[in-house]
């Protein structure tokens, strides 16, 4: 499914003359390994920041210590701003970021396992025109939460290509 929706999300970045990039935590990734896999993405795609540790977040990403110290790395306000730190790193005009709860271990009564936040970000220049976010609770291994998030965050740009006229 993943390779499917990337092909998609090609077809409509090629046809708004757009880049993607991803900030990516408990994917490792894998966003932009489905992103990569479409033959021809190197004209809509030129890189990804796979941002594990917080101080990788910080420092490459600009996300603020106080997020991080206040609302933890699984928030809205951290996804929110790695979102909008590759988006303005990078050379796109959309990014996708996600930081999560892939287990089996790392969950706790507030933040479960399967807990992802995923944040979408998309504009010109230095400031997004939007930023959206959303808090999934995926179920099953690690491998499916991954997985599911992959799906997840591709359906979302997707949406947000479709939604933009050339």
């Amino acid at each position: 499914m993943a390779k499917n929706l990337a092909i998609e999300l090609g077809a409509e970045l090629t046809r708004l003359e757009w880049k993607v990039t991803t900030a990516e935590s408990c994917t490792g990734g894998a966003i932009a390994a489905a992103i990569t896999s479409v033959a021809g993405s190197s004209g809509w795609f030129d890189g990804a920041l796979v941002s594990y540790a917080d101080r990788i977040k910080r420092g490459f990403l600009g996300v603020d210590q106080r997020a991080l110290d206040t609302d933890g790395a699984v928030s809205e306000t951290v996804v929110r701003q790695m979102a909008v730190g590759v988006l303005n790193r990078l050379d796109a005009n959309v990014s996708v970021a996600v930081s999560g709860i892939a287990g089996p271990d790392g969950g706790s009564e507030e933040k479960p396992v399967g807990t992802v936040w995923i944040a979408w970000a998309h504009g010109e220049g230095q400031e997004p025109l939007e930023v959206k976010a959303l808090c999934m609770q995926f179920g099953g291994s690690r491998a499916e939460v991954q997985a599911q998030t992959v799906v997840t965050a591709l359906e979302g740009l997707l949406a947000i290509t479709k939604s933009h006229t050339d």
